[in-house]
């Protein structure tokens, strides 16, 4: 008499990748091989570069930011200086308040 042959059916789980041997016969799980482990995918020499690029980054962004105060203290004096030219030409008039109203 010839031994039965098994046949197993290899199936991936979708949610954690672990391989599971099912018996379609049966119609139930033999054995399993766990899910392989997680790694980060990141080496030191990546890890530095990108350690080195978002100083970069810092770096401009922080330029960036002074030379906009640069400016803002700059446009600022302007329309000061603006506005005082334009009071110098107009009269002086007292500010009416509302108790001047009733």
């Amino acid at each position: 008499m010839a031994p039965k042959k098994i046949n197993q059916i290899s199936v991936e789980c979708p949610c954690c990748n672990a391989r599971l041997y099912v018996d379609p016969e049966l119609q139930k799980v033999l054995s399993h091989d766990p899910p392989p482990e997680k790694r980060s995918g990141l080496d030191l020499d990546h890890a530095a570069a990108m350690l080195k690029e978002q100083a970069a980054r810092r770096e401009a962004i922080f330029k960036q930011s002074s030379d906009d105060i640069k400016n803002q203290s700059e446009l600022l004096e302007r329309k000061f200086e603006a506005a005082l030219e334009k009071s110098k030409d107009s009269p002086v008039e007292k500010p009416t308040r509302d108790i001047d109203l009733d």
